[in-house]
């Protein structure tokens, strides 16, 4: 080709057309360096006719002037962007985006300088240098990395350079990872898994499209029927992408992964240091007939990368709402990961023991192909549920925990057991007033109270990150002593807990306390060698672990997951709990729950506490279909913000005022969101009810096209919207 249509990652620019340079050849889903102006840009070879651009006479085309050393994007890979950027009205520039995951490796291999701690003793040893030798235990990064791990200066890391505290390594970019062993430990499964695992390989082996929803109780050993799919697929040369919704999953994962197939998967997440990223990006291109990635564990990024030989992808915990990003592309990975494979010609697997109302009427119609694992694995049984009615058993005053639930728990800790209380609030309290003029202490960025934590000392926003030190002394009046939590987080909890049950070893496991694989490694490590007695968390412990030793479960606050108003908090509710239900009991003795609750007569409790999940997700399905929602109906939200008030409310105004007349939709607002102010930008919404008949994203894109907004103003648009904020 002698010109070539380039996709640049500047969604105002579009799509650019180049002039190819004699002997210069280039592929669609080449990478390329062009000229724009006087800087250089990198752009994505494509179809002309599939990205319309502005035309261009011949004479006027600038040369291309490399290719980077890097395989083009396969065209199921170009198509899934064009895909994603259509369904979820994206730039598609912002889409593809996320298939080059790491910048640098896009110039290929070489080797680059690492550095790690010497185990040397310098002369003189400032405090900056001893807080650097205790953080860098054990790690190698580049100076840059390591200060960051370390929180000190690059300069306090390049004096321990010169002093021999520190040595450079020199390493090898594309260094290949351990090799994965399809037969490396077979396990022995029961009848109901080895049909289950019999399906996915057959699948994996013979290749096509396939979508599977693996519907199985807690404790049935979903993974290791999965685990066998993955075997099959790296045995016949094929890349396996498995995407957890959670970082604080993937220890647990990697546990059980390696000592299946006797070598870890490579990782793909945010908390990646740039060389991880980088060695990870460029095996996973290079693929595992040139020494590459085999295997990939990552969160929902590693769903667009540019596999060499993509052969099965994976979801587990299928249902988690985490899949669902709500800023810049908001895509949901489960569905996206649907198509991949759609695109791709391979199997899919949504692994859950409590699917998405949408998964579950795809199997019901026949869409998704359902493979169900009814009872535990090795004879142990689901956890007995019951409710404890608060307006009954009152806990004590000042106490969040009525009287059985302690009961029960001091009853386990005479036993050598271990409980689990429930909470989905971080913090000690949700907040905090002054006894004495009322004032609430609110974040000045965002509609939302500052959540006290008492383990830093800290007022925090757990919308935009502001922080203040806890005052001494109320702002508003001045009084001293005065300031009065409200409501309880875990922290408040792990105290109460401490208080009734002083002889009890108590683990707060939050996203504040374990921020780091490491800190997780260690949880998990004590939890299994039974140095904690009462674990106490949010939904961090609903998923993923297996303690033996647990057998109560205390959901402290049923009813926290019904308020707010948010269209699917029911189905929400029930999966958490059901979820964190399902830590109890796993092996071979038996489990209790008890759930605390004001409403008992909640459908969502009630099922619960019957154990009858189909009545509750035919309920859910009915109400569902009355109301035209999803799965039956389509939900779409825009979102405008802007950093002045007025701004916003007369974009959103002129949006509303515009609104087209379809019959097959239903638009609702604009109105103040719910989270008015977040991060400094004051919100308005407009919800959208359509028939799955009508061109929901036509319909937008046509609408919204036709407007122009103030420079400050970003109008957002949410397809299948999971968050009403």
């Amino acid at each position: 080709m002698n010109r070539v249509r380039l996709l640049v990652f500047n969604a105002a620019l579009g799509a650019l057309d180049y002039r190819v340079p004699a002997g210069m050849a280039i592929e669609f889903g080449s990478v390329v360096v062009a000229p724009l102006g006087p800087r250089q840009i990198v752009g994505i070879a494509w179809e002309a006719e599939r990205l319309p651009a502005q035309d261009v006479p011949e004479s006027k085309l600038r040369p291309i002037l490399e290719v980077l050393p890097t395989p083009p994007l396969p065209a199921p890979l170009r198509r899934l962007i064009e895909w994603t950027a259509e369904y979820y009205c994206a730039p598609i520039s912002s889409v593809a985006r996320m298939a080059l995951g790491s910048s640098a490796a896009l110039r290929g291999g070489g080797t680059m300088t690492e550095y790690r701690l010497t185990g040397a003793e310098a002369e003189r040893m400032t405090p900056q240098r001893v807080k650097a030798c205790e953080a860098l235990q054990g790690e190698q990064a580049t100076i840059r990395e390591l200060a960051a791990i370390a929180e000190v200066s690059e300069g306090v890391l390049r004096g321990m350079v010169s002093a021999g505290l520190l040595e450079p390594v020199t390493v090898d970019i594309d260094r290949p990872y351990p090799r994965a062993l399809p037969d490396f430990a077979v396990p022995e499964l029961t009848a109901a898994q080895q049909q289950a695992a019999d399906a996915f390989v057959a699948a994996a082996e013979s290749g096509g499209f396939a979508p599977f929803l693996l519907d199985g109780v807690t404790g049935s050993g979903k993974t290791e029927c999965y685990f066998e799919a993955i075997a099959a697929a790296i045995a016949g040369g094929r890349q396996v992408l498995v995407l957890l919704p959670e970082i604080a999953l993937t220890e647990n994962f990697l546990r059980r992964f390696e000592h299946r197939f006797g070598a870890p998967p490579v990782l793909w997440h945010s908390s990646l240091k740039a060389t991880e990223r980088r060695r990870a990006w460029r095996a996973i291109v290079a693929g595992p007939q040139n020494g590459g990635a085999q295997v990939v564990v990552g969160a929902r990024s590693a769903l667009f990368l540019p596999y060499a030989a993509l052969g099965l992808i994976v979801v587990d915990e299928a249902h988690e709402v985490s899949f669902k990003q709500d800023d810049g592309v908001r895509y949901n990975a489960r569905d996206v990961a649907v198509i991949r494979a759609r695109f791709e010609q391979i199997p899919v697997i949504l692994a859950s023991a409590t699917p998405a109302l949408e998964s579950m009427h795809l199997a019901d119609t026949g869409v998704y192909r359902r493979i169900d694992l009814p009872a535990r694995f090795g004879g142990a049984t689901l956890p007995e549920i019951s409710i404890v009615d608060l307006r009954a058993e009152q806990p004590e005053r000042g106490r969040w925990l009525a009287p059985r639930l302690v009961a029960e728990m001091r009853e386990r800790l005479a036993k050598g057991e271990q409980s689990l209380l429930f909470l989905n609030r971080r913090g000690y309290a949700p907040l905090t007033l002054c006894r004495h003029c009322g004032y609430r202490f609110q974040c000045p960025n965002c509609t939302a109270w500052l959540v006290e934590h008492r383990f830093s000392r800290k007022l925090a926003c757990h919308h935009c990150g502001h922080e203040v030190p806890a005052p001494e002394e109320c702002p508003e009046c001045g009084t001293k002593d005065c300031l009065v939590a409200c409501g309880p987080g875990v922290e408040r909890i792990a105290d109460e807990v401490a208080e009734l049950m002083p002889e009890a070893r108590v683990a707060l496991v939050t996203s504040d306390t374990l921020n780091t694989p490491e800190r997780i490694a260690d949880f998990v490590a004590a939890a299994e060698q039974g140095l904690v007695d009462v674990i106490v968390g949010t939904q961090l412990v609903t998923k993923g672990y297996h303690f033996p030793e647990l057998t109560l479960v205390g959901v402290v606050d049923a009813d926290l997951g019904l308020e707010g108003g948010d269209l699917r908090a029911g189905e929400r509710t029930y999966q958490q709990i059901a979820q964190v239900a399902g830590r109890a009991g796993r092996a071979a003795k038996p489990g209790e729950v008890l759930i605390q609750t004001r409403h008992p007569e909640a459908a969502v409790i009630a099922a619960l506490a019957a154990g009858d999940r189909d009545a509750f997700y035919d309920a859910e399905t009915q109400a569902r279909r009355d109301a035209g929602a999803p799965p039956f109906g389509r939900w779409a939200a825009i979102i405008v913000s802007s950093e002045d008030e007025a701004e916003a409310r007369d974009a959103a105004r002129a949006i509303g005022g515009s609104r087209p007349s379809h019959p097959d939709v239903a638009i609702l607002g604009p109105a103040p969101a719910p989270m008015s102010l977040l991060r400094g930008r004051y919100r308005y919404r407009l919800l959208i009810n359509a028939r799955r008949s009508a061109e929901l994203q036509k319909i937008i894109g046509e609408w919204l096209g036709t407007l122009r907004f103030p420079q400050g103003v970003r109008v957002g648009v949410d397809i299948d919207p999971y968050s009403f904020v």
